[in-house]
This record gives C-alpha cells, structure tokens and sequence, in this order.
C-alpha cells in the first residue's frame, strides 16, 4: 500500500529545513518499499504558501521547493472518477450534517482511489472521510 503525502508533511519537512528532494525519502525510510504519490490539491496548497511568504527570501525559497518537489515527486490530477467520488461522499456527510474541507477530501479521495493511505498531520479533516486509512505524521 503506498501514501499520498499531505501538504502537512511538507511544511513540517521545510520547517525542519529538509529539501523537497529529501523529504519523500525521509517519510518512505519509515515505510520501505511503498510508493507515495502527491495530489495536484496539494500543488496548489503548496503555491498558496509561497504566495503568502512573508519576506521576498522565503517567497523564493518556497518556490525553489515546490519545483523540486514537483520534479521529484508522481504527481496525480484530480481526474474525473476522483471528482464524482468525491461529491458523492461531501454529498453523503452534509446530508449527516457533515461539513468536509473540500481540499482535504480530494486529496483523501485521490488516495482511495490509488488504494493508498493518506501521510498527514491534519487527523481532524481525513478522518472524517470514510473509508481513508490515515498515517500521522
């Protein structure tokens, strides 16, 4: 089973001064042998947090990441199988009144559909999408 890496493990490796390149190594060593993937909602909750750099130095330094991390990393779309499901299921949790953060939920779905776990520190939001095995992280 592999992971799909959540925009969680990134920020926490760019904290911990890990390049994007040394970043999916360090999570897989803990799971030799699995494949990761990264959502294209993660991308783009990546490229908000280099928009909202507070200094021009770590504007550039987020945006050196996020090339490296793209050149370094599968990187699955939102297709349209990932997109029905992942109404299907908002639809299914608001009805139980069940509010789901959107971006979370596709990343969550895409992992579904790979038939992957979700790699994240934000347990609260993935929780809640059924069926979604979860590795804190």
């Amino acid at each position: 089973m592999g992971l799909v890496l959540d925009s969680t493990v990134f920020i926490a490796a760019e904290r911990q001064g890990l390049s994007a390149r040394q970043t999916p190594g360090d999570i897989l060593s803990r799971f030799p042998g699995q494949p990761f993937a990264i959502s294209t909602v993660t991308l783009m909750e990546l490229s908000h947090g280099v928009a909202r750099a507070n200094t021009a130095q770590r504007a550039i330094t987020r945006r050196q990441y996020l090339s490296d991390l793209i050149a370094a990393s599968p990187i699955i779309p939102v297709t349209v199988s990932i997109a029905l499901r992942a109404g299907q299921i908002d639809g299914e949790s608001t009805a139980r009144g069940v509010r789901l953060a959107i971006f979370d939920l596709l990343i969550g779905v895409t992992a579904l559909e790979l038939g992957y776990r979700v790699a994240t520190a934000n347990l609260r939001h993935f929780q809640m999408i059924p069926g979604l095995g979860i590795v804190p992280f």
